[in-house]
This record gives structure tokens, sequence and C-alpha cells, in this order.
């Protein structure tokens, strides 16, 4: 028997000068035309200083608006679509994912004009999309309509992880759930702190300030479950509640626990909770 190597994907970003820039699984790109982005578009008329992200998985490479004040758009054959603008909470509310092919990337002036930036994603085998400016087609399913994205790449999807992860690996959901200070905690396991460990267990204002920025973060996912029309009026928003539509909606799914072997995602995960500011 033959073993195949895993194929890895890479997504390759051609600005509208020809420049091409090389972004490997596990990573991400931010461009815009201001000097502060990954990526300076310096012909990029209509395109905010931070524009967008292009976040590259496993399976393909999501791509989402990040500017609260400018539109983005993608475009291929037969489709343009507006990319939503970043939420005041500063988490992308949905974007294009593409598994292979090319994109075009850019603002209407930029599309218009032929000057777009192209993103090509080589190693994976089919296309997905957003439907709307808050849904998109997950990349593990063919059908499943998501009304609400985490962005793997982003602290709030570790957050989410780590909450369902008890009954993600206990499909009968008897595993009790963990609390906030237990998610932050978690955190610092999952990112390899261990030097931060003890002073977690030791330290209670650094418990205190860690477990206040995991629960900002379940503040906006319940915000945005709601918004979603994910839950009924009537139904309170628990723990055990939020867990559940997480999980049967395919926002957080078995698959995602992979990722916690995942070098890159990892490392990732450690730059955006330890080297960046809370």
């Amino acid at each position: 028997m033959t073993i195949q190597p895993a194929t890895t994907v890479t997504a390759h970003v051609r600005t509208p000068t020809g420049l091409v820039v090389k972004v490997p699984e596990g990573s991400r790109l931010i461009f815009g035309r201001g000097t502060d982005a990954d990526l300076t578009i310096a012909v990029g008329r209509g395109l905010s200083r931070r524009a967008g992200v292009i976040s590259v998985l496993s399976d393909g490479a999501w791509i989402a608006n990040i500017s609260r004040t400018h539109a983005l758009y993608t475009e291929g054959d037969g489709y343009r679509i507006r990319l939503p603008r970043m939420e005041e909470d500063g988490e992308p509310v949905g974007g294009w994912f593409l598994r292979t092919g090319t994109t075009l990337v850019g603002s209407r002036a930029m599309l218009d004009e032929g000057q777009p930036v192209a993103v090509t994603i080589s190693g994976s085998t089919s296309w997905d999309e957003v439907a709307d400016d808050t849904s998109r087609v997950r990349p593990d399913t063919e059908t499943t309509l998501l009304p609400l994205y985490l962005d793997p790449m982003t602290k709030i999807f570790l957050v989410a992880l780590m909450w369902c992860r008890p009954w993600l690996l206990d499909p009968a959901a008897t595993t009790p759930l963990p609390r906030t200070p237990e998610i932050a905690r978690a955190a610092l396991e999952v990112t390899g702190a261990y030097h931060e460990l003890e002073r977690f267990d030791t330290d209670p204002d650094f418990r205190d300030r860690l477990s206040s920025r995991v629960a900002e973060h379940i503040k906006v996912i319940r915000r945005k479950i709601t918004e979603r029309g994910l839950i009924t009026s009537t139904l309170r928003l628990s723990d055990e509640v939020v867990v559940r539509i997480l999980i049967e909606h395919g926002i957080i799914t078995r698959a995602d626990l992979g990722r916690l072997n995942d070098p890159a995602w990892c490392s990732r995960q450690e730059d955006l909770w330890w080297t960046q500011q809370a």
C-alpha cells in the first residue's frame, strides 16, 4: 500500500502591480492601502488602509473584509460578491471561502478598472461561497449553510473550541462544560504557554484579567447567536444552549479538534494571545 503525502494548501496573492506574495497554510495576510498592512496595495482606489484579510487553512482560504468603512468585493466567472464590513467587536461577519482556483478581490473601482488583487489557491479541490452577507458554506460540506462563521485564525474561535471540546468528545453531552476560568486555563495549555500556567494558578489578578478576556469573547458569541436568529426569544441562552447551537449548526465541529495538533495553527493562536495586545 502506498501512502500519499498530505496536500499543503498555499495561496498566491498578486497585486495590481504584478507583485506575487506566497501565503502558506496556517498563515494570514492583511492587505490594504496603508503601510501598516502586511501587503500595501498602492493603486487601490477606494480601498481602506486595512481592507481585507486572507487566512489560509488546510482546506482553502478565507477572505474577509476587515474595514468598518469601505466595501470589499470578490469577483469571478459569473459572480461579484460584496463582503460585509467589520463589526464593532472586530470580528468579520462573512466572507468568501476559496478551495481552489482564482478569485479577484478589491474595491468596486479596482474591479471595474481591471486592477484587482488576485488570490489563487493550489492544493485543494473545490469551491464554496458566501450566499449572503451573514452566511457562508462551510468548507467541509457542500450543503450546510452557516448563518454564523468564526474564523479559526482568531481568538474567539479558540474560546469557542475550548468551550465545545467536552461535548465534541462526548456526543451524549454528559460531561460538564468548562466555565470561564477553565476556558482561560485551557487556552494557556493549547497555546503552549506553560510558563504562564503557574502564574494563572497563583496570581489572582492575572487569572481574573485572562478570564475577563475570555468572558468578552463569550459575550460576543452569545450576541452573534442572537443576532443571527439561531435562538428563539423565549429560550434562555445558557452555556449548554450556546454550545449545543455551535455544534448543531456546524460552527464548531469535531474535525476542528484536529487543529490542536496543528503546529502552525497553535503558533498563530500563541501569537494572538501572548504577543499581541489583549
